[in-house]
């Protein structure tokens, strides 16, 4: 009898210590729907709003770039000779694909010790902390979703420079994620989240 107590105890503590999968929301073109799904989407982007005055759509049209949603998203494996795995393209994980060094710095500068990058509530705060920096770095302003996704993409440095200028791909990109953002503007608008 302890023998079957001992091991259910144990099945228990293992189902309590994984995360459950959230899969991505449905119907990613529409930003009150997607608030609707996820009430601690709405919450967690509401509070970065207020504390960063960075507007939930342009929160929003970025998350959509990076990860389309997906908690546990990471970059494509690298191949050697098209067949041999040769480890991940970077260290960008979670939904805002944060790099291992920019959030180790957002941890440490933001005195958010214990953020993951895979839970919402955190990558808010984050793309908040990152995009009020491209404004005092770049002046970059909170609601332009164009140009704080290009130094989100470059890093702030990296825009300084004008990197991104040689880039035509990652200019079209930036050009989307700005249409996204004005068309999640007005969505919000209508359903009275903004």
């Amino acid at each position: 009898m302890s023998r079957t107590i001992t091991a259910i105890l144990l099945v228990l503590f293992v189902a309590s210590c994984a995360r459950a999968y959230k899969a991505p929301p449905r119907n990613l073109d529409n930003a009150c729907s997607i608030l609707a799904q996820r009430g601690d989407f709405a919450r967690a982007f509401r509070k970065a709003e207020r504390r960063w005055g960075v507007p939930i759509n342009v929160q929003m049209a970025v998350i959509y770039q990076e990860s389309r949603y997906k908690g546990r998203a990471k970059t494509p494996h690298r191949y050697v000779l098209g067949v041999i795995p040769m480890g991940r393209q970077s260290s960008a994980f979670g939904y805002g694909q944060v790099i291992d060094s920019t959030w180790d710095r957002y941890r440490k500068e933001a005195g958010r010790r214990w953020a993951r990058r895979d839970r919402m509530k955190d990558v808010a705060d984050f793309m908040g902390w990152y995009m009020t920096t491209s404004y005092r770095r770049n002046g970059i302003p909170l609601s332009d979703a164009r140009n704080q996704y290009l130094a989100y993409h470059e890093g702030h440095a990296g825009y300084a420079r004008g990197s991104y200028r040689s880039k035509a791909w990652l200019l079209r990109v930036a050009d989307d994620v700005q249409a996204r953002s004005n068309m999640y503007r007005r969505q919000l608008q209508r359903c009275g989240k903004i």
